[in-house]
């Protein structure tokens, strides 16, 4: 993986996690890696199993010189849309980086509103190790959530299907309903208030 796009020492990559489930929050990371500390391994989350990213997401919190993860509520997600939703978080996980970087890189063809230079990459969080460590931290720690939403409501596989719209999902939604947690502007969700509505 060269990193091309980075040439000065203080960049920061952003990636964010969970666009497009149907249930809970979307999820950002902003990492800052240190050159003199590289972490080996660093891939898009995507490609990585389960085991490689807790890994590297414990490596990555102990090397970089500066992370910070956020999210956008599902009441965010529901109000602002899912795209504006993912930029507010995106712009929260770089405020909340310790060392303010000199440049931000961002996964993707959409920036957020920053006070710093920035560029959009699409494909980034495999052209560049800082986006793949955010899209890391960004990835496990939205997953975190979904073990304990299945601990919360043990009707829903969230272990499983981490919220997105599997036929498991689709079906447990039909069968229970939905919760909190469910994006009400995301299908099937929608579709199921609007037939409540009509009633």
């Amino acid at each position: 993986m060269d990193d091309v796009f980075s040439t000065k020492i203080l960049v920061a990559g952003v990636d964010e996690a969970g666009r497009g489930p149907l249930a809970g929050p979307v999820f950002a990371a902003a990492v800052i890696l240190d050159p003199l500390r590289p972490i080996v391994g660093l891939a898009d989350s995507k490609t990585l199993s389960e085991s490689k990213r807790d890994s590297l997401y414990i490596l990555i919190k102990e090397a970089a010189l500066s992370w910070s993860i956020a999210a956008a509520s599902v009441e965010e997600i529901d109000r602002l849309n899912i795209l504006q939703a993912t930029l507010l978080a995106m712009q929260r996980a770089v405020q909340g980086l310790s060392i303010q970087p000199e440049e931000v890189l961002v996964d993707g063809n959409r920036l957020p509103d920053l006070t710093m230079p920035a560029q959009a990459i699409v494909k980034g969080d495999s052209k560049v190790q800082a986006i793949s460590a955010a899209s890391i931290l960004a990835k496990v720690e939205r997953d975190k959530l979904m073990l304990d939403y299945h601990q919360r409501y043990p009707d829903f596989s969230f272990h499983l299907h981490k919220g997105y719209g599997t036929r498991q999902h689709l079906a447990e939604i039909e069968r229970f309903g939905f919760l909190d947690v469910h994006r009400r502007t995301f299908n099937p969700v929608k579709t199921m208030l609007m037939r409540q509505r009509s009633y």
